[in-house]
């Protein structure tokens, strides 16, 4: 007799179950991601910021040298979680068909907690949500929420369990980095003393290092005249480091004085005055007062990172204390890439303040945030490498054997969510509730794990407010918006310094169409889940 319990199941659902039976030891998952960190900010990519222990999950893990992300924050949120495009899922906008950061998913497009939890998972989440529902609904056993990003000392919106906490008084020592830290190791303690015998996903997802600049005074000092050679000479020591770890070779791109923030906020340039420099231009035109102001929003870019790199040291030493570690696949990354933003919000700047501090809003601005993406071109909006390419370290002792190792897979942030599905003894759902379930563009990255992937991946897409692109093998097709297409060749030339377009109108021509066929494909299926065509497009909230 059939129990009634597995009647109320989804197809699904015993599907899963039944995998589960013929699975054996199930890994836990830890996947951290950055905000707004560029492409060689950390150690182990090239970057001169502290970062011991990420650079230790590295030398004893994988690093991926050719992984992409949406370009965007919520894009690529509901893209990990999920393991879809985000236009697919309404999470951002096609020309014909609406969505954004007020998108609805369609009810068939569940996120890795639902799809884990008939695995015998438990799930969390510590840091940023950006995705709609709320985490509780979307499967998460527990969560803290952070709603308000334009406070890092005092946020004044965070939630624990969906509930609202009180806002954080001013004059504490809460700092968001370390809050978030705190929960995870607080689930993961509880987790060890209440739920040994099941498995894990915990989403740490960090607000650092994203607008505004503020860090621990103490954090800051460490870097102080760090980077009073300025962002020329940081590009070319990063880019040096780059090609000697073996990490992407080629040419250096070159600064593009005529590209600035992707949004104007005049009145926040007028506010901040003249030490702001809002275009790409070489560090010896800028003035002495602009050099030192620079220079000092970089030290607090870095101290940003090297505290979210202390706090996951003590995540990791969360995990081995409860005898976790060996069996937890970490995967740590960033939304995307390092922003050229200037904007004034939260409780405004006051540049009396020390520059950091609660007070004083800042953002990092294209010079420095050309720096962080070394070696590429453009910034976080942008689908050129600089805003699309992320770092990826996979980490995982009882299941990577190769140690320090380089992967040149091309992958993309839908492929997160296959991977742990495949990784759990799951299989991608076909229907969810009587619904049909697309098949997921993403793929899974286990057999990265054992050895680099000689095959060719499914060409990758992009779409992001007029900013489009396509790569497929070594071959990439870009344009900003409203501009004539581009054509790379990525083996040879990954910094997009040498357009091909006119040379190759043939591979031009291929790519482009490649691009217009999954554009129109995926308008097919947004429109097919009651998204009127001719409804308008959701504006883009700057700075999210």
């Amino acid at each position: 007799m059939i129990n009634a319990r597995l009647m109320c199941l989804t197809w699904f659902q015993l599907a899963i179950l039944i995998s589960t039976c013929a699975h054996a030891a199930q890994p836990n998952v830890l996947v951290i991601l950055a905000d707004d960190l560029g492409f060689s900010d950390i150690g182990c990519y090239g970057g001169e910021i502290n970062t011991p222990n990420l650079d230790s999950l590295a030398a004893n893990g994988l690093r991926f040298t050719q992984f992409y992300n949406t370009a965007r924050c919520w894009p690529t949120r509901g893209a990990l979680l999920s393991g879809y495009y985000a236009q697919q899922i309404h999470r951002d906008a096609l020309p014909a068909v609406s969505g954004g950061g007020q998108g609805r998913r369609p009810p068939w497009a569940q996120l890795l907690p639902k799809m884990l939890k008939p695995l015998g998972y438990r799930s969390y989440i510590s840091g940023k949500w950006h995705v709609d529902g709320t985490p509780g609904d979307e499967g998460f056993d527990h969560s803290y929420i952070i709603n308000d990003h334009d406070r890092f000392f005092y946020p004044k919106n965070h939630t624990r369990d969906d509930k609202p906490l009180p806002p954080v008084a001013p004059g504490t020592d809460y700092y968001a980095t370390t809050a978030i830290a705190d929960h995870a190791i607080e689930c993961l303690q509880e987790h060890s003393e209440q739920h040994a015998g099941k498995p894990f996903f915990h989403y740490l997802a960090f607000i650092s290092p994203h607008f505004p600049l503020q860090a621990p005074a103490e954090d800051i000092a460490k870097y102080s005249g760090k980077f009073s050679g300025g962002w020329d000479l940081a590009r070319q020591q990063r880019w040096q480091r780059i090609e000697q770890m073996g990490i992407a070779s080629g040419r250096l791109s070159k600064l593009e004085p005529q590209i600035g923030p992707p949004y104007h906020f005049a009145n926040a340039i007028a506010e901040l005055g003249s030490k702001e420099v809002n275009r790409e231009l070489n560090w010896q035109d800028l003035t002495e007062e602009q050099r030192a102001f620079q220079a000092a929003k970089m030290e607090i870019h870095a101290a940003m990172v090297d505290r979210m790199d202390q706090e996951i040291g003590r995540v990791v030493a969360q995990l081995k204390a409860m005898k976790a570690l060996d069996d937890t696949l970490i995967l740590f990354l960033s939304d995307n890439g390092a922003s050229a933003e200037i904007m004034i919000r939260g409780d405004g700047h006051n540049p009396n303040s020390p520059l950091g501090s609660a007070a004083t809003y800042l953002c990092l601005g294209p010079g420095w945030s050309s720096a962080a993406n070394t070696p590429f071109r453009r910034h976080k909006t942008w689908v050129h490498e600089g805003g699309i390419s992320t770092p990826l370290i996979a980490h995982w002792p009882n299941g990577i054997q190769e140690h320090g190792k380089l992967r040149r897979r091309i992958g993309h942030v839908v492929d997160i969510a296959p991977t742990i599905v495949e990784l759990a003894g799951g299989q991608w759902p076909t229907k969810v509730d009587d619904m049909d379930v697309p098949a997921t563009p993403g793929r899974s990255l286990l057999s990265s794990f054992q050895a680099d992937p000689t095959e060719p991946r499914e060409a990758v897409w992009w779409l992001h407010e007029g900013n489009r692109a396509l790569r497929d093998g070594d071959w990439k097709v870009v344009a900003a918006k409203g501009d004539p297409w581009e054509l790379y060749n990525l083996k040879a030339d990954r910094a997009e310094t040498e357009n091909l377009a006119t040379a190759k109108p043939d591979k031009l021509a291929e790519l482009v169409a490649k691009w217009e066929q999954r554009t129109a494909d995926f308008t097919e299926l947004a429109s097919r889940d009651g998204v009127s065509a001719k409804a308008p497009r959701r504006k883009a909230q700057p700075g999210k």
